[in-house]
């Protein structure tokens, strides 16, 4: 496989710290367009605090953060909100999925936030129910969903409104080991088909062998072994 070069996710010296406690400590990451990135770490060590200041949901004490050549971490909070609206998606461990929407419109709801007409983002939401194995779910409710269908769901919702970069934190976490690996089945496969760039934070080896490369977090710095921009 033929390494990807332009760098689309970059942290730089990233330090942030809740209270007192330091949970970045300089972290450096750089995330090539396409790549599939692996972010691995005990519990505790930062991992999902870089994921988050990297999709600009928190910002850094200090350092830099980087989306296409755009400086994210001073930007405003309603330019932030915007950016991940319009090019990030987002799939957490539990999925987070609307209770009182259907299928359907949860996964069409990035397009309405978007401002999209409603017939047409539910046109485009049902147009995922297939390519993930869904087909038949898209009127029940999260509540009639099993973990790995709601799963999917929460994919595709990530998904609907083409980012550029998918994060996931975590996001078989709350499957079983044979559900877990069918969800990273659809979600890499549909990443790598859509040219998608993903970086997930997992504990398990066995979701971060998915990945074209990983990177380990440890009290709140990457492991330097790991760390290096994609030769252009």
């Amino acid at each position: 496989m033929t390494a990807p070069s332009a760098l689309l996710v970059e942290a730089r010296n990233v330090m942030l710290s809740f209270d007192q406690t330091p949970a970045l400590r300089g972290a450096d990451l750089a995330v090539a367009a396409g790549e599939i990135v692996a972010i691995m770490g005990p519990s505790g060590s930062g991992k999902s605090t870089l994921l988050h200041s990297l999709a600009g949901i928190l910002v850094p004490d200090s350092g830099e953060v980087w989306y296409d050549g755009r400086r994210v971490d001073t930007l405003g909070e309603t330019e932030r909100s915007a950016l991940r609206r319009e090019r990030f998606g987002f799939v957490f461990q539990f999925g987070q999925l609307v209770p009182e929407l259907t299928a359907e419109e949860n996964v069409a709801l990035p397009l309405l936030l978007g401002k999209g007409r409603r017939g047409g983002a539910l046109a485009e939401a049902r147009s995922w129910f297939g390519r993930l194995g869904l087909d038949g779910l898209e009127r029940r409710r999260s509540g009639e969903l099993s973990g790995g269908q709601a799963q999917r769901v929460a994919l595709a919702r990530a998904l609907v409104a083409r980012p550029g970069v998918l994060f996931a934190d975590e996001p078989t976490g709350s499957l079983d080991s044979l559900t877990g690996e069918q969800v990273m089945d659809v979600l890499i496969a549909t990443a790598r088909e859509e040219g998608t760039t993903v970086v997930l934070v997992t504990h398990e080896p066995r979701v971060a062998s998915y990945a074209d490369r990983e990177v380990i977090v440890r009290d709140g710095t990457v492991s330097p072994m790991s760390v290096g921009r994609v030769p252009s």
